[in-house]
This record gives structure tokens, sequence and C-alpha cells, in this order.
């Protein structure tokens, strides 16, 4: 179900989310035989729920989506929603040997319009990144370049 805020006249809004999860247990399940595919899976689902997809990447082990954020629909709905019909859609297409699923709980940080260009390079730049960092790393980077408290045992299970 989508919980949509009330439309008020002379309201505007701006605003951009990048988004970051992981398959469960953080295995690299999603193969380049794929990954395109996916990644248009995914533009199709943040499109029909009227967000703009400005970037997305997906590594075998975690994915990136930058979006231009429709603030009529809560990211905890957008991220389930993702979530729920990409398993669906990896498990009907047989793209794994063992049952899909994404891993609970998510990021999402905030930016700010000058700094589109740099997030979306960011993410279609994953492959050489992570040449570099892992995602463990990578990940607790965003928390703390973003302020975000966390506690360890709530993170993503990193193996």
């Amino acid at each position: 179900m989508v919980t949509k805020a009330p439309t008020m006249a002379n309201t505007y809004t701006q605003c951009y989310v990048h988004l970051v999860f992981s398959p469960k247990n953080r295995q690299a399940l999603i193969k380049k035989e794929w990954k395109d595919l996916l990644e248009k899976y995914i533009t199709g689902i943040v499109q029909n729920n009227k967000h703009k997809l400005i970037a997305i990447y997906a590594m075998p082990d975690h994915i990136h989506i930058f979006i231009g954020y429709n603030v009529n629909q809560l990211i905890p709905d957008l991220v389930e929603n993702i979530k729920t019909s990409s398993n669906a859609w990896i498990n009907h297409n047989g793209f794994t040997k063992c049952k899909f699923e994404w891993q609970r709980g998510y990021g999402a940080f905030t930016h700010a319009h000058a700094q589109i260009g740099t997030v979306a390079e960011y993410v279609h730049n994953q492959e050489a990144h992570h040449q570099e960092k892992t995602f463990h790393n990578e990940y607790l980077a965003l928390l703390k370049q973003n302020n975000i408290d966390f506690r360890d045992q709530y993170l993503f299970e990193f193996f």
C-alpha cells in the first residue's frame, strides 16, 4: 500500500535520494549476465511510482539507485515496492540457483541539486570504486559522511 501525502496548491519540492541495499547475507548473487535487465526492471518500478531515475548500478553484492524523489510516496514504501517486485521478478526468471531475497534494511541519503552530477558519476563508477574499497567500507563511509548514528548490530550482515 502506498501512502500519499496530500497535494497543496503552490507547493514545490525538489529532492534527490541515493538508495543503497544488498542481497540477503550480502551474497554476490547479481550476475553480469542479467544485471542490466535488473537495472531496467527497477528503473520501471521507480518511474511507475513517479520518481525520476537519475543513476542506477548493480554490483554483485549491492545496488545503488539515485532518484529525483517524488515526495508523495514514502521512501520505505518505495524501497519495499522495489525489493518485493524485483525479488519476485528475479525468482520468476530463475536468475539464481537459490531463492533470491534482498536483505532487510537500506540506506537512503539526500543530496542537493548541485550534487546531482557528482552522485550520478559516483553511482556509475561503482566497479572502479570497488577495486579500492569494499562495500562494507563504502557503506560505513556513507553513514559517517551523512552524520547518521548507527549500531553495528543493525548494519547489513557483512561477512
